[in-house]
């Protein structure tokens, strides 16, 4: 394996495993501004998973998906980012958060090829909810910019990881690697669904 792509994988999985099975949305109170939105979605199980497996599903379809999806998700996550902050409500954010693990597990462990378009719809419907918790649950007194600019640099950050995982994943053999993404898929989405089941 090319030893770029087992630094990328190895500091992603490091990533990964810092971020713990915390709640959902824990408070950050230490920190500020960009430092406050970066560690936002770093500290809830929820992102973290929705997050890398958009970056799984990207490696997964390749081409211009790659690069599409994951910027897709996040310029939509801006924008779900605005409306929680101005105070818009949007039912079932929760929900529709868990949901977001479940399909997009599911949708890494099914080997099942959709157009780009299809893949870039899929991962901003569900960017609307990431982006509108993390806007809504933003401090009043810190800098709304620097905020923002952190969570979407961490959200761009796992998906990166998820790249890196599923690149590195897939460079150990062509039919064992994609078996291993899948199965990564499958766990994901079980998480998702016991985050579903623990909202009720």
């Amino acid at each position: 394996m090319n030893s770029c792509i087992m630094r990328i994988a190895t500091a992603a999985a490091v990533l990964i495993a810092m971020t713990g099975a915390a709640a959902a949305h824990p408070g950050h109170a230490d920190a500020s501004g960009f430092a406050h939105g970066f560690l936002h979605p770093l500290g809830g199980l929820d992102h973290v998973l929705a997050m890398v497996a958009v970056g799984l599903y990207a490696t997964l379809l390749g081409g211009r998906a790659l690069w599409l999806v994951p910027a897709t998700f996040v310029a939509v996550m801006a924008l779900g980012g605005a409306l929680g902050a101005a105070g818009y409500a949007l039912p079932y954010t929760e929900i529709g958060i868990a949901l977001s693990v479940v399909v997009l597990g599911l949708a890494v462990a099914l080997p099942v090829s959709v157009p780009t378009l299809a893949a870039m719809t899929l991962a901003g419907v569900f960017a609307v909810f990431h982006g509108h918790a993390h806007g809504a649950e933003m401090p009043q007194n810190l800098s709304g910019y620097e905020y923002a600019a952190g969570f979407l640099a961490a959200t761009a950050l796992l998906h990166g990881a998820g790249i890196a995982v599923g690149l590195g994943i897939g460079k150990l053999s062509e039919l064992g690697g994609r078996r291993v993404t899948q199965a990564a898929g499958g766990a994901m989405a079980l998480a998702g669904l016991a985050l579903l089941v623990g909202l009720h």
